[in-house]
């Protein structure tokens, strides 16, 4: 397997070197036949999806095929003024030099998506390879077998394979990946496994992404609007049967409002995909069961993957929904007098990759002052992740760098620092015995 894959990242080295993806207008053109081929197979990567996770056609296409498309139609409008650079000013000592920032391609970049979101977070960091003018390989999760076979063909369709390539197969495969040299590798995944791509990529020195998740929090202040956040926790935890990173993990409430925000949380639907699969949902049910009081919920039928709403009373901080990442529709939930109190339980914990504040701005300044977190919504859940011209990505062990419409562009590039200096002129004041000296210290105060 090793020489294929050696023989692989040839094929991709040899096409990047002939230049062709330096083009402006060819990486255009390759984001339109990419938008063609969604457009072209919506129906179809729906069906997968519904296959694979049950989802509804709506939430597949607003989650996922939607978000490509946003993302398509952004970098398009912006490629040529991206990759023309930008001039900086240059200091008085190097004038009259000129100074520019210029993007150039990294060269042959890996991308390893998750099985969650199997279209938005394979094909989204794909537009930000390609519109930086990158040769890329894919690598879809084997756990939505539907999604991955109807992926694979998409990307045949549209791509040469010296220019984008689709890998199949288990964790023996990417295993062989990442033993290859690539010029950046983009992973979206669990830590556990994240901390093994970081290993593999220090081997090579190679620049990475790590888009992780972690446990986000959610705090509800005293004077929220209580049916508004109700509606609003459970749209983003329910979305996806919970299986977002972004989701909202546990849930403090003020000790006023705690009841009446259980009560709202109860009444809204439960209709949504299923879990991914039997072993994730008898992990969930062991979760449930190991953790506290089921205020409603609990239900739970493994070989349909199917795990209902459930709302946990006051665990313990060490019980397993209080330590790891859920990744399902259990929310755990704890009520509170003093914020300072929420603020120092977050602080003392991982920085997670998503917060969440209901309640009135004053508090909410001072909650968003007073914690660290990858991005952050007063009010709502999960929408930071609908505006494009927002930076994604964590903090600390939630994740290492940031893409998404320009950050997308950049992070695929380097950028490039150029100074292009006249031949009509040379000031000899840079030279040996710099006699100016005193005139230089002048210019760097």
């Amino acid at each position: 397997m090793s020489e294929d894959m050696e023989s692989l990242l040839r094929g991709h080295r040899r096409y990047f070197a002939e230049g062709r993806t330096r083009d402006v207008r060819f990486r255009a053109e390759a984001l339109r036949r990419l938008r063609k081929a969604l457009r072209d197979h919506t129906d179809a990567l729906c069906e997968a999806l519904r296959l694979d996770l049950h989802k509804s056609a709506s939430e597949s296409y607003l989650t996922e095929i939607g978000i490509v498309l946003q993302e398509i139609a952004r970098h398009l409008r912006r490629l040529k003024r991206w990759t023309a650079g930008r001039r900086v000013p240059s200091p008085l000592t190097i004038l009259p030099s000129g100074s520019r920032i210029v993007p150039e391609p990294l060269g042959v970049v890996l991308i390893v998506a998750p099985w969650n979101y199997p279209v938005q977070l394979l094909l989204n960091p794909l537009v930000g390879a390609l519109s930086a003018g990158n040769c890329a390989v894919l690598k879809s999760s084997p756990l939505v077998p539907h999604t991955e076979a109807l992926l694979k063909r998409l990307i045949g369709e549209v791509f040469p394979p010296g220019y984008v390539s689709f890998l199949e197969g288990g964790p023996e495969v990417v295993e062989e990946v990442l033993k290859q040299r690539f010029d950046s590798i983009f992973f979206t995944g669990g830590s556990a496994f994240g901390q093994t791509v970081m290993r593999a990529a220090a081997e090579h020195l190679t620049p990475l992404t790590l888009e992780l998740g972690g446990k986000s929090p959610c705090i509800v202040g005293r004077d929220a609007d209580i049916p508004l956040a109700a509606r609003r926790i459970v749209w983003g935890k329910l979305l996806n049967a919970g299986q977002t990173c972004v989701a909202p993990d546990y849930l403090f409430v003020h000790a006023d409002r705690k009841r009446q925000l259980c009560v709202e949380m109860e009444r809204l639907s439960d209709d949504y995909p299923r879990i991914v699969s039997v072993q994730a949902a008898e992990r969930l049910q062991r979760m449930m069961h190991g953790s506290g009081k089921i205020l409603f919920g609990g239900t739970c039928d493994p070989q349909q993957r199917y795990v209902a709403p459930t709302l946990i009373d006051e665990p313990d901080d060490d019980s397993p929904v209080m330590r790891q990442e859920i990744f399902g529709p259990l929310l755990p939930v704890k009520g509170f007098h003093d914020i300072e109190t929420v603020i120092r339980y977050v602080n003392e914990r991982d920085k997670p990759l998503a917060l969440y504040y209901f309640g009135g701005r004053r508090e909410a300044d001072r909650v968003l002052r007073s914690t660290s977190s990858g991005g952050a919504c007063v009010n709502d859940t999960v929408v930071q992740l609908a505006n494009g011209r927002l930076p994604f990505g964590g903090v600390g062990r939630s994740g290492i760098g940031k893409y998404h419409g320009r950050f997308s562009f950049e992070l695929f590039s380097n950028l490039r620092a150029v100074v292009r200096s006249p031949r009509w002129i040379d000031i000899p004041l840079r030279y040996a015995p710099y006699r100016s000296i005193r005139l230089f210290k002048k210019f760097l105060k």
